[in-house]
Parts: C-alpha cells; structure tokens; sequence
C-alpha cells in the first residue's frame, strides 16, 4: 500500500477531455456542474455504505 495511486491512461484522457469541456463552461454553468457533481459523489458514498453494510452483513434499520 506503499505505492500511490495513478490513474489509467484511459482515466488521464478522460481527465484531459474534462477538463478541456469544462473550460468552455459560464460560471453558471461550472457553479450547476459542481453542485451536480457533488451530489453524485454523496451518492455514490451512500451506495458503497450501503453495499458493503450488506456484505459484510452489518445492516441495520437506520440509515447511516
């Protein structure tokens, strides 16, 4: 676990595609996005909280 973490090349290009569509964004557009943005990685949070509560077998009638 010493060694960092690189992306793939693919996930380098995709990166640099991004970044070259977000350029072209208003600040409206960019302040929309990230709101968006954030939303689905809170998602995606709940989801592998979820996923490995069940598992791990660790489910529970609350929603944590």
């Amino acid at each position: 676990m010493n060694q960092p973490i690189e992306l793939s090349l693919e996930q380098q290009f995709s990166l640099r595609s991004f970044e070259s569509q977000v350029e072209h964004m208003s600040r409206e557009q960019a302040q929309h996005f990230l709101v968006q943005l954030y939303e689905q990685m809170m998602l995606k949070e709940t989801m592998y909280r979820h996923f490995l509560k069940h598992q791990w077998g660790i489910e529970t009638g609350s929603q944590t």
